[in-house]
């Protein structure tokens, strides 16, 4: 038996039939040249290969007796593999919107929890003659840098495979459930543990507390409190801020990763921040058609990994910061300035209590305790009048620097499928993958039906911190021009390449995905990019 941490039994708890606690990915792949098999048929033998890689496909839940403790995780004996890999044929003319409605629709559903919690989709049928992978697996089982690991196990980096060694047969058990005597005692057992190592842990979270709360003087003599200066605990109330039910709107959208990476480098900001800056410009162009862009800024719930380097244990090992998208800003550079000001700040605080953060603590009766909370909150609608914690969330999870493979089938894209949550009705997830950032944007249909309005937008805000940089970049290679030979050659040679390697970039992702050429996105003015003509890639 393996315990569920407090963290990852939350996921459970909180879960309800309007707020699924599962992710997922939906990856488009390229089937190898002249290729005449079954490929369904491939899916499943590769699963079937690899699930003892890792423990999210072997394992599954065992209830505590009355719900007074968190469950336990369990081998499970008899896996049916034709009921976690399913096979699905979208009909004539299989556009690219049929694959996200239908992926949106497999994402409103909640998993089987007498079964280990995942479950693979092969989707043919699109007009490309490509094959789509969705995927989904329960957050109590992982968490995005978990996810990876699990990726590692299934895909390979060259179409021929690896030769994975089989697993050693395992003892079966003589009774197919853990006994209430056994469940019982490991529920004790583990609940003291747990409160040892939570008094153990006591003075590294006070210590942090008081980092973090103790007053400073900043630069004018001011007296502060330690949190940082733009820290606010609640967001201005919008339209995305509401009770979510369990229809689902998904859109994924592709920027050149090396585009990002020149405007944060020209203009200044990390990668991370020219992600927030581009979703904070669409959000501003997507409420202000509704007249409902606040004047205060929106606040984003930003996933922070807690995992040390190495560890690739299935678990969370995460906690969420609040940080301003500086959305009052209508200028995207000076937005862009803001938010990396109050990242380097959130930053800093979080290196002062990263430490101090649990992921395991002891609640008794913690199932039917939280899952009452939880359902009284979502059925009475009382988040529709509170002020929101956040108003969006914001999350970007570095992925593989080159292509994978499935089954033998290169891996053409990695749009990520995530959560959306009771008073925050948009998730955006962003994934690196082979030179490019798929954008993954889940929603609740009643409060976004229009949802691909705003990947349209995402795709325009891109387009304009992209034309700001090459402007500020080309005002350098001027300025630089005049001074006297030799001395700023070092300087002109960085921007020169960092040009160059945003063109470069540039024309290869027109090469794979028209969606985000310059040439589709002027002829049709940003909007419907991912239209039933471009299958997603």
């Amino acid at each position: 038996m393996n315990h569920l941490s407090g963290l990852d039994a939350a996921f459970l708890h909180l879960e309800s039939p309007e707020m699924p606690m599962h992710v997922g990915s939906l990856n488009v792949v390229d089937l190898p040249e002249g290729y005449t098999g079954e490929f369904f048929e491939d899916v499943k033998k590769r699963v079937a290969e690899r699930m003892h890689l890792a423990d999210l496909f072997t394992r599954k839940l065992a209830l505590m007796p009355f719900d007074l403790s968190n469950p336990v995780w369990v081998e499970d004996e008899d896996i049916d593999l034709d009921y976690h890999v399913r096979h699905v044929s979208l009909p004539k003319p299989g556009s690219n919107r049929q694959l996200q409605q239908y992926v949106a629709r497999l994402h409103s559903s909640l998993l089987d929890r007498s079964r280990p919690l995942w479950e693979f989709f092969v989707i043919d049928g699109l007009k490309s003659g490509q094959v789509a992978l969705y995927v989904k697996a329960h957050h109590a089982g992982m968490d995005g840098q978990a996810g990876v690991a699990v990726a590692k196990a299934i895909f390979d980096l060259e179409a021929t495979g690896r030769v994975v060694k089989a697993p050693r047969p395992r003892q079966r058990r003589h009774q197919y459930q853990l006994g209430i005597a056994e469940l019982a005692g490991a529920a004790i057992s583990n609940t003291a543990k747990q409160v040892v190592d939570l008094f153990k842990t006591a003075p590294t979270v006070l210590r942090a507390a008081r980092d973090v709360l103790k007053p400073s003087t900043d630069e004018t003599g001011k007296r502060q409190w330690g949190l940082p200066k733009n820290f606010k605990v609640f967001g201005p109330r919008t339209m995305l801020n509401v009770s979510i039910t369990n229809q689902r709107t998904f859109a994924g959208r592709t920027i050149s990763l090396a585009e990002t990476k020149f405007i944060g480098k020209t203009l200044g900001g990390s990668l991370n921040d020219v992600v927030m800056t581009t979703v904070s410009g669409a959000l501003r162009r997507y409420l202000s058609e509704y007249a409902d862009l606040p004047e205060k800024s929106l606040l984003a719930a930003i996933p922070v990994s807690l995992r040390e380097a190495g560890d690739a244990s299935a678990n969370n090992q995460v906690s969420m910061l609040s940080m301003t998208l500086a959305s009052d800003i209508a200028d995207p550079v000076e937005r862009l300035h803001a938010i990396h000001t109050a990242s380097d700040a959130n930053k800093a605080m979080m290196g002062r209590v990263k430490a101090a953060l649990p992921t395991d603590f002891p609640l008794f009766g913690a199932p039917w305790l939280m899952s009452g909370i939880a359902s009284i909150v979502s059925r009475s609608r009382l988040l529709n009048l509170l002020p929101p914690i956040a108003n969006v969330v914001i999350s970007n999870v570095p992925g593989s620097p080159v292509p994978m493979y499935f089954a033998g089938a290169r891996v053409v894209s990695y749009y990520p499928v995530s959560i959306v949550a009771h008073s925050m009705a948009l998730n955006v997830t962003v994934q690196s993958y082979d030179g490019r950032l798929d954008y993954g944007l889940i929603a609740c249909r009643r409060a976004m039906p229009d949802l691909t309005d705003l990947g349209d937008y995402l795709l325009a805000e891109h387009e304009t911190l992209l034309a700001r940089a090459k402007a500020h970049a080309e005002a350098q290679q001027a300025a630089a021009a005049t001074q006297p030979e030799g001395k700023n050659v070092e300087s002109k040679t960085a921007v020169t390449d960092a040009t160059k390697a945003a063109k470069g970039a540039r024309a290869k992702a027109t090469a794979k995905s028209p969606a985000t050429s310059v040439k589709a996105a002027a002829e049709r003015k940003l909007k419907l990019v991912h239209t039933d003509a471009n299958p997603p890639q």
